[in-house]
């Protein structure tokens, strides 16, 4: 009678538990597809999750005819930031490629035990290590322009490391910080366009130091485009007929080390200094700790959060309806920018393909992470399993027929 009445309790027993370990299944730890049956007051970020999903994958399309072979070590990112210790996070902020949109994200947006402290008001914000006086974060935000406005690549290796030991006096001879270099890129005739037109309306950069080799360039090596205060109300035609305006090829003038072409003396034949500056600005941009596209905020953000292993609090917008977008030019006017920009052409075109090869890989790894955790729960639901069974002394040979008919329910699960 004992026997018939264990029995009778472990079917409905085993039916719960196959019907756990299939939900597991379907619908594992922090997944987005049954968010129906999550609290109530998680609907808007699972909602928010699945959409950034659909927004990351919207152009997996791309992902052949690739120009570039890239090598695994250069596809791979994955940076064991520590803020607690001595790494330091360095922005280079690029003019007219969204910077100021993702420097904000940096100081108010990353989920951390001790966040940058914001006062209303003011534009910088604090961002302190947790427990210490020290700064984790280089940039226009937190550090402000502490190496000059607007700081490019030969600037900013040269002078950070001193800057920081000074801010948090330190002595150089102690153990070396970290520097993770990040960045933003924007398509080039985009960028140009935004530059012209916040240039159009008084800015001028004027300040900038352009320091290099220990000396900032003269007026002969880097004449001015403009004479007065300020280059407000430039056509496009003029600011694109001033042959020393650093609009052009901005983005790999500021990514390359400037050393190498004798900085701002133009003695150097020009092809060869352009050829020399484009492959160094792609060697430091493909060596970087990360950098992000303006085009692609969804990707963006998925890829920093990857490579760093910090999480954003909200999701990044994809905003389209920019300054250059609304000025409307022809194929010719566009040829003649694509020309001026000839170097930041070829360039994006390397950091876009190689940040698409990023991302793919990125996903790849990060699905392969999902089966193998999925896979050791469904491990770790058998044994649980196994053992209730032995603990409510059901038959040895009944019970393995329930598990046989349990893990051929699971591999039919897995083929759906």
């Amino acid at each position: 009678m004992e026997e018939k009445f264990s029995r009778l309790i472990f079917i409905p027993i085993a039916a719960v538990l196959c019907f756990v370990i299939a939900y597991q299944y379907v619908c594992p730890a922090e997944s987005n597809t049954c968010y129906f049956l999550r609290e109530e007051s998680g609907l808007f970020e699972q909602y928010a999750s699945v959409h950034t999903e659909e927004q990351l994958d919207e152009d997996l399309s791309a992902k052949t005819g690739f120009r570039f072979n890239f090598t695994e070590r250069d596809l791979e990112r994955h940076v064991d930031f520590d803020i607690r210790g001595d790494d330091v996070m360095v922005f280079l902020h690029i003019q007219k490629t969204g910077g100021t949109t993702f420097g904000r994200h940096l100081v108010k947006n990353i989920q951390l035990d001790q966040p940058c402290e914001c006062t209303p008001g003011q534009r910088k914000c604090t961002c302190h290590r947790p427990g210490k006086s020290e700064s984790w974060l280089f940039s226009r935000f937190s550090t402000g322009w502490s190496c000059g406005l607007h700081a490019d690549w030969t600037e900013l290796t040269s002078c950070v490391p001193v800057v920081m030991n000074k801010r948090d006096k330190k002595s150089s001879q102690k153990k070396k910080r970290n520097f993770y270099y990040i960045t933003m890129l924007r398509d080039p005739v985009s960028r140009y366009l935004s530059e012209w037109k916040h240039v159009q309306r008084g800015a001028t950069w004027k300040t900038a130091i352009h320091m290099c080799d220990g000396r900032p360039p003269t007026q002969d090596e880097l004449p001015a485009c403009y004479s007065g205060e300020d280059w407000t109300g430039v056509t496009l035609t003029d600011f694109m007929n001033c042959p020393s305006n650093l609009a052009n090829n901005r983005q790999v003038r500021m990514l390359a080390d400037l050393s190498l072409v004798g900085c701002y003396n133009t003695s150097m034949n020009e092809l060869e200094r352009g050829r020399v500056l484009l492959a160094s600005a792609k060697a430091n941009l493909r060596n970087m700790a990360f950098y992000g596209l303006t085009e692609y905020q969804r990707k963006t953000q998925h890829l920093f959060e990857r490579t760093f292993n910090l999480r954003f609090i909200r999701p990044f917008t994809q905003i389209n309806s920019t300054r250059a977008a609304s000025v409307g030019i022809n194929k010719k006017v566009q040829w003649l920018i694509e020309g001026l920009n000839a170097l930041d052409m070829e360039l994006y075109e390397y950091a876009k393909e190689l940040f698409l090869q990023r991302y793919q890989y990125n996903r790849q790894k990060q699905h392969q992470e999902e089966r193998l955790r999925r896979r050791h729960e469904r491990q770790r639901l058998h044994r649980t399993y196994l053992a209730e069974l032995l603990r409510l002394g059901g038959d040895e040979e009944e019970d393995m027929k329930v598990l046989a008919t349990t893990e051929d329910y699971n591999s039919q699960v897995a083929r759906w």
